[in-house]
């Protein structure tokens, strides 16, 4: 094989070895919650077999502020942190995996009217402080005009009177919510007429309304449930390669039907288009990029305008060339006024034509000549070839007159 035929298929492995993205190893902090758990081993087991990017889970388990403590001191790369969580500078949000809804339940037979009598003298287990059940529930008193004294929270979720958490829907009822009275926060038709549900959504942006469907959970949930929901994150410590990013959120949205199919009813807005406006942490550049990947190039952009202006050139540039052929035809137009008149003058003279009437014509023609030169002084005639033509002809009308005078 010639040295010149082995150099391009040189070049092209070199190019194609260089564009290839090696393996990248990304440490998810391992969530404390049981489905969040769950969550986390799914994306472990199907990154190891399906990606080339591998999440490796850290070997403690720990709460979200502390996955969060752990992103921002570089010993872990991703976690999964409910949108509720304070900003903190440093965090920043990859995609929305799965909405987490409001799940407010009572486990005695209690009888009462509206929340605040439900919640009145009975112990509350609402999620650990700074939680964002603990959080949404402390406001939700606080507009109910409960005080403080008026009921307990317990560390222990087995025995409260009231379980307040946020978990993602569950198809299944064997996490116990079939042994709970779901309690809903208002009718569905009171969203957007001044209920509680609207009071959480403008105190907390990062809280949506949301219906659970009558029959969700068989017996807990005879009627629809109006309760409130809030997206569990996928977030990422500042720093992280904005390519990598771009991948992982291409790898989680290929990967959603083996996701779905393991968690099932959970990742059913898991899509590459989602809507980050509401995210408490700013947005990495990795998955703003991926937003943007469909999005008109620079060139794309403004083509549509770099059209409109060359038109709009062309078009002046031909009005230009229009007008300049017009102005030129009118010089040419009088020009011939001239030739015409030197001629008619110059056929005037026959042998019978006098001495005087020669001499009045002589006298045109000059006349004529005189404005000519005139016109050309005023530019409204131009110094072309038919102004010579003009001239030459004139003069011979002069001398010939002349020769017959």
């Amino acid at each position: 094989m010639r040295l010149h035929s082995v150099l391009p298929l040189l070049l092209l492995s070199v190019l194609s070895a260089g564009c290839e993205r090696g393996h990248v190893e990304l440490i998810l902090a391992n969530p404390s919650s049981p489905i969040d758990q769950d969550v986390a081993d799914s994306l472990t087991e199907l990154f190891s077999r399906e990606s080339r990017i591998q999440l490796n889970l850290t070997e403690s388990r720990m709460q979200e502020e502390a996955a969060i403590e752990e992103l921002l001191a570089g010993t872990a790369d991703v976690a999964l942190i409910s949108n509720s969580m304070p900003y903190r500078d440093g965090i920043m949000t990859v995609i929305p995996l799965y909405p987490t809804v409001l799940h407010i339940g009572q486990t005695g037979e209690k009888e009462f009217e509206g929340l605040a009598d439900l919640i009145r003298g009975s112990t509350v287990f609402a999620g650990p402080e700074g939680s964002a059940s603990r959080v949404m529930f402390e406001q939700s008193t606080r507009r109910l005009n409960l005080q403080d004294d008026e009921f307990s929270f317990v560390e222990n979720r087995e025995r409260p009177d009231v379980i307040v958490v946020f978990v993602p829907i569950q198809t299944s009822v064997s996490r116990g919510i079939s042994s709970l009275r779901l309690i809903s926060m208002g009718s569905p038709e009171s969203v957007g007429k001044g209920s509680i549900v609207d009071a959480a959504t403008l105190l907390n942006p990062y809280f949506r309304p949301f219906i659970i469907p009558a029959g969700t959970y068989g017996d807990a949930t005879p009627e629809p449930v109006l309760t409130l929901a809030v997206d569990k994150l996928l977030v990422a410590r500042r720093g992280l390669d904005s390519s990598v990013i771009y991948d992982l959120v291409n790898e989680l949205v290929r990967l959603k039907p083996a996701l779905s199919a393991q968690q099932p009813g959970l990742f059913q807005n898991l899509t590459g288009d989602f809507d980050a406006s509401n995210s408490t942490f700013v947005l990495h550049p990795g998955a703003q990029a991926y937003l943007q990947r469909d999005a008109p190039s620079v060139y794309e952009r403004y083509s549509g305008i770099a059209e409109v202006g060359v038109t709009i050139m062309i078009a002046l540039v031909s009005a230009g060339y229009g007008g300049l052929r017009l102005f030129r035809m009118r010089r040419k137009n009088r020009i011939d006024t001239f030739y015409s008149q030197t001629i008619k003058l110059r056929n005037s003279v026959t042998s019978d034509t006098g001495n005087d009437e020669r001499r009045e014509i002589v006298s045109k023609v000059r006349d004529l000549q005189n404005t000519a030169f005139e016109m050309l002084v005023d530019e409204k005639l131009a110094a072309d070839e038919s102004f010579r033509i003009f001239i030459t002809l004139s003069n011979d009308v002069l001398a010939e007159i002349g020769e017959k005078s």
